[in-house]
């Protein structure tokens, strides 16, 4: 039964994901300081408060407290702009960037009749023996 436990925790799928949880651990930190420290405070500098969680409005005796759900919006919308600009964007570019067509060999080109590669140089195809142009 060990030896089963060890090469389930050995296999690579539980690898990856202890490997990705702990680094989204340290991710969310870094977006939640990015948040906490730079943007909320530009909000505060713009807007003049950026602690919202005092908003209430009171209908028959009950107390709704808004406040405290626009400060779980406002900072849901900045992590998840935060994370697109800084993650998503830049993570796309540089997968279009490897996705790149190859270039053309310039040393060879196609017959028009049977397609295939020949020097760029021949006068006919090997094959078909084609006049080209």
């Amino acid at each position: 039964m060990l030896k089963d436990f060890k090469a389930f925790v050995l296999r690579g799928n539980v690898l990856d994901l202890a490997v990705a949880v702990v680094l989204g651990v340290a991710f969310t930190a870094v977006i939640t300081a990015l948040v906490a420290d730079l943007i909320t405070p530009l909000i505060a500098a713009i807007f003049g408060s950026h602690d919202f969680s005092g908003l209430t409005f009171t209908i028959n005796g009950s107390v709704f407290r808004y406040g405290a759900f626009l400060n779980a919006v406002i900072s849901f919308v900045l992590v998840a702009s935060a994370l697109f600009f800084f993650v998503v964007q830049p993570a796309n570019a540089l997968i279009a960037r490897s996705r790149r067509e190859p270039t053309p060999d310039p040393t060879t080109k196609k017959c028009p009749e049977c397609l295939s590669e020949i020097p760029i140089d021949a006068r006919r195809c090997a094959f078909y023996t084609t006049q080209l142009s």
